[in-house]
């Protein structure tokens, strides 16, 4: 694993530590959990914040958690 990904892997565990108040473990297996499986973290946040309304395929290949 590269040095950028840990660090934004590092950075999202603190802030997932400190907003929730986890463990150190805890935040650290969620944001793992949220890098690993990007493309459905952005698919469930985009389905979110539109309130169920279906995205077209061509706006959800332009998003990207990370880019």
């Amino acid at each position: 694993m590269n040095n950028q990904k840990l660090s934004r892997l590092m950075k999202l565990s603190w802030d997932i530590q400190r907003s929730k108040r986890n463990t150190r473990s805890r935040a650290l297996t969620a944001a793992w959990a949220i890098i690993g499986n990007e493309d459905i973290t952005v698919h469930y946040l985009t389905r979110r914040l539109n309130h169920d309304k279906p995205v077209k395929q061509k706006t959800m290949q332009q998003f990207g958690l990370f880019a």
